[in-house]
């Protein structure tokens, strides 16, 4: 074989997936990540206005070549999203975990803004 003739690929296998009827999507708008040599765990989570507490509700354990190809994908998904619906806007004010975990300004004024237990 010459060094000019192309070289065929292989073929991409297709993979169906069934996304069971009865699959109840969560809302998240918080993620824990932690690692290990050998895995990513990401946590899900949801914190709700003027609660002082949150739930983990769920929790997906990949590879590191997984986390990384998600990476990718959630990076050409953001892309995608932004062509279409214009630029997605990051808070600037102060560091986002501040603005993520921060509880707004009570309307009790006898309440306690910290939510010391």
């Amino acid at each position: 074989m010459s060094s000019k003739e192309p070289q065929s690929r292989p073929k991409a296998k297709q993979v169906s997936i069934e996304i069971p009827k009865d699959l109840i999507a969560v809302y998240s708008n918080v993620a824990f990540i932690s690692h290990t040599p050998a895995e990513i765990v990401i946590d899900f989570a949801q914190v709700l206005p003027r609660m002082p507490k949150g739930s983990v509700m769920s929790r997906v354990i990949m590879s590191p070549i997984h986390a990384k190809m998600l990476r990718r994908a959630l990076g050409q998904n953001i892309d995608k999203y932004e062509q279409q619906f214009g630029e997605i806007r990051m808070p600037t004010q102060s560091p986002l975990a501040d603005q993520l975990f921060r509880f707004p300004p009570s309307d009790n004024p006898n309440e306690d803004d910290d939510h010391k237990d």
